[in-house]
């Protein structure tokens, strides 16, 4: 199993509050230490857009390289690639939406506009010998348009992959997924491309989270995107509660008797050393139970 961690990036680009860059590099650091196999530290966007991410090559510079964990950074464009490059990463991703709606929302591109993009950014990646993982969001559901048909996330996949990408995350970015539909979904996108170049990413916003997952090792799928702590949202689904926690996936996957390689209660310090300075309680619920059992002591 692989583990992808996302909550340096995704976790905290829609925190409320600024977290401090020699914060971000603690996480980062404690995150490696744990031995997770692969983070995502940061993206290289536009401050303006994403305040939080405005610190990206400072965090890079500044972070200890763990040999045996992957580094890598979300890029829009081409000159997100170039200082992506710039910070000495060997891998970065791109993200894609399977609505058109969330698609001009969120990039302020169409689809098709985005896939020209990507052509671009993943032929210059590829050619500077990074590795490129590719995202597609509201794969199971969009804020604006509500359902997604299924065959639209299997062409887009494809073409993702089609590009060049080694692995798309497909993603639940507003937490709208149950097991019915994370089965029927893999049905279908299973008997196109090779499980081994999915990943699923899941939020938590209703609940399920963990039981798409189950549902999901049923097919093959080995890779999972997790936030630590729980951390993380979306400007589209207010209220929503994050992503799946990194610690929760642990617990569940550890339990099943599945080998991560990462230390569950490495990964709870380093969330818990985080907590102060994003101030507020963190979702996960084994970090909350962590807690509670520390008071009871």
């Amino acid at each position: 199993m692989t583990i992808v961690e996302v909550g340096p990036r995704d976790g905290l680009q829609n925190e409320a509050a600024p977290v401090a860059t020699a914060d971000k590099i603690a996480f980062v650091d404690r995150l490696s230490a744990a031995g997770l196999p692969v983070i995502e530290v940061t993206a290289f966007v536009s401050p303006k857009w994403v305040p939080q991410m405005a610190d990206a090559a400072e965090v890079l510079a500044g972070i200890t390289r763990r040999s045996g964990t992957r580094y890598t950074a979300l890029v829009p464009n081409a000159k997100g690639l170039a200082r992506a490059i710039d910070a000495g990463l060997t891998e970065v991703a791109i993200f894609a939406a399977s609505s058109e709606t969330f698609s001009q929302r969120n990039i302020n591109q169409s689809i098709e506009a985005a896939f020209t993009t990507y052509r671009d950014v993943t032929r210059e990646a590829l050619a500077a010998g990074l590795r490129v993982r590719g995202y597609l969001s509201t794969a199971f559901g969009c804020p604006f348009e509500g359902d997604v048909p299924v065959d639209r996330v299997v062409d887009l996949t494809t073409r993702l992959l089609d590009l060049g990408v080694y692995e798309v995350a497909v993603s639940d970015t507003i937490g709208v997924a149950h097991p019915g539909q994370v089965r029927r979904a893999l049905t279908t996108l299973v008997g196109r491309v090779p499980a081994s170049t999915i990943a699923l990413h899941f939020h938590d916003t209703r609940g399920t989270a963990l039981a798409n997952v189950l549902a999901a090792l049923d097919f093959g799928i080995t890779t999972f995107d997790a936030s630590a702590g729980g951390l993380g949202g979306c400007p589209y689904a207010p209220g929503a509660s994050g992503n799946l926690a990194t610690e929760d996936l642990l617990y569940l996957l550890h339990g099943l008797g599945h080998h991560t390689g990462v230390d569950l209660d490495a990964v709870c310090a380093a969330s818990l050393a985080l907590e102060p300075a994003v101030g507020h309680r963190l979702a996960s619920r084994y970090v909350q139970a962590m807690r509670a059992s520390r008071h009871d002591t």
